[in-house]
């Protein structure tokens, strides 16, 4: 599995609402300020890493 890198910049997208626990919210939100990158873009890249590393049930 490769590791996690955190990219500048955004892509189209479209609007969705998601709740996440608070300690996770205050994780992201922390990490995204640290990174000076929005939190949507910092969720929207972690979910994309874990899509691309999600390990395959048949492997």
């Amino acid at each position: 599995m490769g590791k996690f890198q955190i990219k500048k910049g955004c892509s189209s997208a479209e609007s969705k609402t998601f709740r996440f626990p608070e300690t996770l919210n205050s994780k992201l939100e922390k990490l995204a300020k640290e990174n000076s990158i929005s939190l949507n873009n910092l969720v929207v890249q972690c979910l994309e890493f874990a899509l691309e590393n999600i390990e395959n049930e048949e492997q």
